[in-house]
């Protein structure tokens, strides 16, 4: 067989890949499933190098060493706490290389038919004189032995491809934004709301029926053009609360970005990979929003954030309390859980809190974290930061697993978080929140939360919590205010 090792070496990668995301489910074998994957990619850029469409090596190895130059960069200078936004325009590339490979089609479709057509004969139906056929790039010739059918196929796949890829481009952008900081948190939306979005929809299928009736190339110009304002106005719809789920669909619209992509190129890797990505990426979306009670399309149509009707009045006021009455809370504790954020992460005091665990436990006190499904921007953030900190695997619980716990806690610690410990979600169905579940630390004896000031978070929306008789609040930079505690636990 003729790419009897690109084939094979495609299959050895995809099974890597596989291995490498069915890893990444638990923490203990996460680091193994991340040299899966490395080693998948790696047999994969060298199959194709040398595979079908081999050619224009000068080119192609320095695109290779600048994105290993970039790569490197990223991962060595990207703090934890900007992981969610770096995997957000991560996908945004994903999407624009949809596009480019969509209109790469277009274009090489357009002139395989010019040379059949000077030829006298029509493409997909007659064939090319040898010497032209040669001549053509390999995947010109790919093109050229298609059938009529196989072209339309083709192009059904193309546009597909640049429609995706266009609003995973803009809507990454957007999330890398919000996520950054750079654009406002708050759903916003044009005039007109989802009926601009529908509208522009139904206008893509239009153009894209007219593109396939052969009207030219301008009706993909446009699709694209619409695209990007769909991707762009969706995004900018969703609240701040509702980033992580709008990562993870993201995640899995660029997956299918790539299928199409592979489909298109004729490359099996990409469409196997592609599917991979946008399976489980569409998975973690529904666990996610499940984990909300929320449905997938509510959170895409509207998101958390916006105006839901008069909320309730929060009554009562912040009560501070100093290092040394949070010290002397758990001292005197038996039991206490954690509760960490993204405030943890931007304050880097993850060790700290490793650290505050350790001697807690020294003095045989019961410890525990409870992880909610959302916590942090990006699904699995605490876990992550906490496994770096060296906090052991088996007392950090998710929601489900420790929520019923709290009565019988003498100190719960919140430390940057807001939506997921906000009573509003079960009290309040004018909250923007309601009915999401959330871990109920109020009802432990004693709650401290470390925050940095008395704002509402990243959502926006106020927390009655920190207003509850057994709350106090532990103001300051959270990593600065556990230094200052640690030596306190005697």
């Amino acid at each position: 067989m003729e790419y009897g090792f690109t084939i094979a070496a495609y299959a050895v990668a995809a099974v890597l890949f596989i291995l490498s995301l069915g890893g990444l489910s638990g923490q203990e074998s996460a680091k193994r499933a991340v040299w899966y994957g490395i080693a998948g990619m790696a047999l994969a850029v060298v199959a194709t190098l040398i595979g079908p469409g081999q050619g224009l090596w000068p080119a192609s190895l320095v695109l290779i060493a600048l994105g290993a130059g970039v790569g490197y960069q990223l991962a060595t200078k990207v703090q934890m706490t900007q992981m969610p936004e770096l995997v957000a325009i991560m996908h945004s590339l994903v999407g624009l290389a949809a596009v480019f490979v969509g209109f790469n089609a277009d274009i090489m479709i357009s002139q395989v038919a010019g040379l059949f057509a000077a030829n006298g004969g029509t493409i997909g139906v007659d064939t090319l004189d040898k010497a032209i056929y040669e001549g053509l790039s390999s995947f010109g010739q790919l093109i050229a032995k298609k059938t009529t059918v196989e072209i339309s196929i083709l192009q059904v796949e193309l546009v597909l491809g640049i429609w995706i890829g266009a609003v995973t481009f803009t809507g990454s952008v957007i999330a890398y934004g919000k996520l950054a900081g750079k654009v406002d948190t708050s759903a916003k939306k044009l005039p007109g709301g989802h009926l601009l979005n529908a509208g522009a929809a139904i206008l893509s299928l239009v153009l894209a029926i007219m593109y396939m009736g052969g009207a030219g190339s301008w009706t993909l110009v446009l699709l694209t053009l619409l695209a990007l304002f769909i991707g762009y106005h969706l995004i900018m719809g969703i609240g701040g609360a509702d980033m992580p789920v709008v990562v993870s669909m993201l995640n899995s619209y660029s997956g299918w970005a790539a299928a199409a992509i592979g489909f298109s190129l004729g490359n099996d890797l990409l469409i196997v990979v592609g599917a991979l990505v946008g399976s489980s990426g569409a998975i973690l979306s529904y666990i996610m929003c499940k984990a909300m009670n929320r449905s997938f399309v509510s959170v895409i149509l509207g998101g958390f954030g916006g105006p839901a009707g008069e909320q309730m009045a929060v009554e009562g006021e912040q009560i501070a309390i100093e290092a040394d009455g949070v010290a002397a809370a758990l001292n005197e504790a038996d039991s206490v859980i954690i509760i960490p954020g993204y405030g943890m992460a931007v304050a880097q005091a993850q060790q700290t809190v490793s650290e505050l665990t350790r001697k807690l436990r020294a003095k045989g006190k019961t410890v525990r974290f409870a992880i909610h499904p959302v916590a942090g921007r990006l699904p699995g953030h605490m876990n992550v930061l906490l496994a770096e900190a060296k906090v052991p695997y088996d007392i950090v619980l998710e929601m489900e697993e420790i929520n019923d716990d709290f009565p019988d806690t003498d100190v719960a610690i919140v430390i940057g978080s807001n939506d997921i410990v906000n009573p509003a979600a079960q009290d309040d169905p004018n909250s923007p929140i309601a009915g999401m579940p959330v871990l109920e630390c109020w009802k432990a004896k004693q709650v401290f939360v470390s925050k940095r000031g008395q704002g509402t978070g990243y959502s926006g929306i106020e927390n009655p919590l920190f207003f509850k008789e057994n709350t106090r609040m532990f103001y300051g930079d959270a990593k600065a205010s556990l230094d200052k505690l640690l030596p306190m636990i005697d």
